[in-house]
C-alpha cells in the first residue's frame, strides 16, 4: 500500500515539542476531547509546552499507555507520578486514567479496555523504543492485541535503566494498551529524537509492516505525523 505518514523533521527536542504542542491545539479546536498520553524523556518537551500555555485542560480526558506492575502511583518511579509532575498538577484534565500497576492483571487489563471503548482517543502521542516498541509492545506482540500484561525485554529494561538507582530495581513487568486500541486512535503524533532511535525510526516508515517491528503497523493507520530530529532521521532514504 502506498505510505501516507505525515513526516515533520526538526531542529531539537524543544522544536520537536512547540510542533506537537501545535498539532494538540489545532486538534483541540477540531473538538478533540481525549488525548492517549506516553511517558518518558521523548514527550517531556511537549509537556513543558503544555504546561507553559494558557490552553485550559480541565474539560479534556487524559488516557495513558502504560505503567509498571508492581509500583504505586505514589512511587516516584511510577508513570502515574511522571505524569503528575510533568503535567496533571500543574493542568489537570477532568479525568486523568492510567493504568492501576498494583491491582489483579486480568481486572485491570479489563477494565482500561472499557476506559478505552467509552473514551475513544482523538489524539494519542507515542514515543518509539530502540527496537521500534510502541507503548509497551515489544517486537511480536500481536497487532490485534488490547491492553495486556507483558513481560520487558532486556533491551527495554536496559533502557529503563537510568531512571532507577539500580538494574535489579526496574520493574519485569509493565500493564500496556495493546497495539490495536492505538491503532484505534483518530490521529496518532509519533515522536522521535536522537540517533539511538534512527533505525527503529527507518524500519517502522521505510520497511515491511510486521509484528517484529511494531511501530510499523503505523504504515496502515490514515492520520500518523511523525516528528523526528535529523539524528532519528539519518538513516531514511527519502
Amino acid at each position: 500500500m502506498d505510505i501516507t505518514l505525515d513526516i515533520i523533521i526538526v531542529k531539537d527536542q524543544e522544536a520537536g515539542g512547540k510542533k506537537a504542542f501545535e498539532l494538540i491545539k489545532e486538534g483541540m479546536e477540531k473538538d478533540a476531547k481525549v488525548l492517549g498520553l506516553a511517558t518518558g524523556s521523548t514527550p517531556i518537551s511537549l509537556y513543558k509546552e503544555m504546561t507553559a500555555s494558557d490552553v485550559d485542560f480541565s474539560d479534556m480526558i487524559s488516557i495513558n499507555l502504560d505503567e509498571y506492575v508492581g509500583l504505586s502511583g505514589e512511587d516516584t518511579q511510577s508513570y502515574r507520578y511522571f505524569m503528575n509532575e510533568n503535567l496533571f498538577n500543574q493542568k489537570p484534565f477532568k479525568e486523568m486514567y492510567v493504568p492501576n500497576g498494583l491491582a489483579d492483571a486480568e481486572t485491570e487489563c479489563k477494565h482500561y479496555d472499557d476506559i478505552i471503548a467509552a473514551n475513544p482517543v482523538d489524539i494519542q502521542i507515542l514515543g518509539i523504543g530502540g527496537n521500534a516498541h510502541i507503548g509497551f509492545n515489544e517486537p511480536g506482540t500481536p497487532f490485534d492485541s488490547t491492553t495486556h500484561k507483558v513481560a520487558l525485554t532486556e533491551s527495554t529494561i536496559e533502557a529503563n535503566t537510568r531512571f532507577f538507582d539500580k538494574a535489579e530495581d526496574v520493574p519485569r513487568f509493565a500493564y500496556s494498551m495493546g497495539i490495536a486500541s492505538i491503532m484505534a486512535a483518530k490521529k496518532i503524533i509519533l515522536i522521535a529524537y536522537g540517533e539511538g532511535k534512527a533505525e527503529a525510526i527507518k524500519a517502522t516508515i521505510e520497511g515491511k509492516v510486521t509484528e517484529e517491528v511494531p511501530a510499523s503497523i503505523l504504515q496502515n493507520h490514515k492520520n500518523v505525523v511523525i516528528i523526528m530530529d535529523e539524528s532519528a532521521a539519518k538513516l531514511l532514504q527519502k
